[in-house]
């Protein structure tokens, strides 16, 4: 094995640095033949050779099993040998997948169903190819066991409250873990949280007690203030006994206006105020 080879297997990414060496006098030979019979058989051997890619993929080529070095090709017209060499093609879109809803046990042991939304791409097309088997379902599967992983460990009302945290750090761990594999995770998005019947009912009399507990004190705090006032005009009254006539006066004709049955028999305020100084 080369030199180079060892390195690879050393950093543990294959295809990252790849050469034509190793082929041996075989497949020299062999690539030999494949140019003569190309050359033979212009201009029909074309329509076998040149392939052509779009602006958003790539083809990763292997010749005789090895990586073809340069990377990979594309956007664009490029060969390929007959008989010896195979390519694969990448797409470098951005992929979006839902992971679907997932049973998870939080830290304060309630049981949620939690499904989410996963944006990645591939940025290396040559690694994503010698890497990893699947690069697409392995990254669902890794974004299945991230998503319970990291929820596990939250409390029901950190899930709620802190969503928009929680997706960042699942798309920096997914980021960091798919590097090897030539994908890159552009963004984790929490879909839904489900509760289970029994905890929405519970949660839902906590918030109408708490609304009832908080509607009767400002009542309270209502009629204390109402109390408070009534108390200051009491006072403001007592102080000038021409402004309790003028109230009396004010209510009569408030109730006079009106179209109603109402009889009303007027006293002389003088006199309340000799039956009350009694």
């Amino acid at each position: 094995m080369s030199k180079r080879g060892d390195e690879n297997m050393e950093i543990g990414v294959i295809g990252e640095t790849s050469s034509n060496e190793g082929l041996g006098c075989c497949g020299i030979l062999l690539a030999i033949i494949s140019v003569i019979f190309v050359i033979c058989t212009l201009p029909f051997s074309l329509f076998v050779c040149v392939k052509v890619v779009q602006e958003y993929e790539r083809a990763v080529i292997f010749r005789l099993g090895r990586l073809l070095s340069g990377g990979a090709k594309g956007p664009g017209l490029f060969f390929v040998l007959p008989c010896i060499e195979d390519y694969t093609k990448v797409d470098l879109r951005t992929i979006s997948f839902d992971i679907p809803p997932q049973e998870i046990l939080t830290r304060d042991s309630l049981t949620i169903s939690v499904d989410a939304v996963v944006f990645y791409r591939v940025k290396n097309a040559t690694i994503s190819i010698a890497n990893v088997e699947n690069a697409g379902n392995s990254t669902r599967l890794l974004a299945q066991t991230t998503l319970r992983n990291v929820l596990g460990t939250k409390n029901l009302a950190e899930i709620l409250a802190e969503r928009e945290g929680i997706s960042n750090y699942m798309q920096s761990t997914l980021d960091q873990d798919t590097d090897p594999w030539g994908i890159q995770v552009e963004r984790v998005e929490i879909k839904d949280v489900r509760l289970p019947v029994q905890l929405q009912r519970a949660m839902a009399a906590e918030a109408e007690a708490s609304r009832e507990a908080r509607a009767k004190v400002i009542a309270a705090e209502g009629e204390q203030n109402a109390a408070r006032a009534l108390k200051e005009a009491a006072d403001t009254m007592a102080e000038s006994p021409a402004a309790l006539q003028l109230r009396y006066l004010q209510t009569l004709n408030t109730i006079s206006a009106e179209k109603n049955s109402t009889i009303i028999f007027p006293l002389p305020i003088d006199l309340l105020q000799g039956i009350l100084t009694k």
